[in-house]
């Protein structure tokens, strides 16, 4: 069974959120940084960045539960074996796609790619707008 540290998420002033265990995750996971930092930046709907002591810091206010249950879904589609439910995965690309390869059982999986969904440009217009007047 996966047990993983609870994601540590504290507010950076009013309008961003950090995510100081970031690396650390990734690591007990096996997976690439970018990789989650991608998967959790479009499940969000949002922007981010890791810094260089691995902390994601990401824009908007978001709690730890909802962090959480990315990181669950996350896990449910590219961490755990289909067929042994085995953590024991790594993920590979062949030809443009990604593959979730089991070390305990052997079985390969295509998984789908992280697509990014609608991202609203809020404020943006209005400080075009302004500058050109």
């Amino acid at each position: 069974k996966l047990t993983l540290k609870p994601p540590q998420v504290a507010r950076i002033g009013t309008k961003r959120t950090s995510f100081s265990n970031f690396g650390e995750i990734c690591k007990s996971l096996k997976r690439q940084e970018k990789h989650l930092h991608q998967y959790l930046l479009a499940e969000l709907g949002t922007n981010g960045s890791i810094d260089a002591n691995n902390a994601l810091t990401i824009k908007g206010r978001f709690q730890q539960k909802q962090i959480e249950n990315v990181l669950r879904s996350y896990i449910k589609e590219y961490v755990i074996c289909k067929t042994c439910r085995s953590p024991d995965t790594s993920l590979q690309k062949e030809e443009r796609l990604s593959v979730l390869l089991c070390n305990n059982c052997r079985s390969r999986y295509f998984v789908s790619g992280i697509k990014t969904g609608f991202q609203a440009q809020v404020g943006k217009r209005a400080a075009t707008r302004a500058k050109a007047t």
